[in-house]
């Protein structure tokens, strides 16, 4: 078994956005020339997430509606006392989650049919840094 380590670096121009990656892993995938195993991508910062979907407009409008339901920009969050403006970040990173792991089959990532994945920003115009780790034959 061998295992193989990359990173995307994204500086998003708005506050929020959501980035397909799929074709970035896929490419990481094959660098690293593992054939069999699981790939794993992980945002490394606390007010960003990774997970998959469908990459079409109205979902992503959807799950953008979702998350400000649950966890709306410029409430009055604890977090904020501490001098931050970013407490709706943090809360909607955990919602989506930071990581996702995906089988790898034939040396291509073994999604569904309309299966994506997606880097999500809430608190971006800054650089932050995605971890693959790939590990198989």
């Amino acid at each position: 078994m061998k295992s193989y380590t990359d990173y995307l670096w994204f500086n998003t121009e708005r506050r929020r956005e959501y980035i397909c990656i799929t074709d970035l892993l896929q490419n990481a995938l094959e660098k690293s020339g593992i054939q069999e195993g699981m790939l794993l991508v992980s945002a490394m910062h606390i007010t960003a997430g990774v997970y998959v979907n469908d990459d079409e407009p109205g979902i992503i409008r959807d799950l953008d509606n979702l998350l400000d339901g649950l966890a709306p920009l410029g409430r009055d969050y604890y977090h904020h006392r501490t001098g931050e403006d970013n407490g709706d970040a943090h809360l909607k990173s955990l919602l989506l989650h930071h990581q996702v792991m995906i089988p790898v089959t034939g040396g291509k990532l073994d999604l569904g049919p309309w299966q994506q994945v997606f880097y999500a920003e809430f608190d971006g115009c800054r650089k932050k840094r995605v971890v693959i780790k790939i590990i198989g034959d």
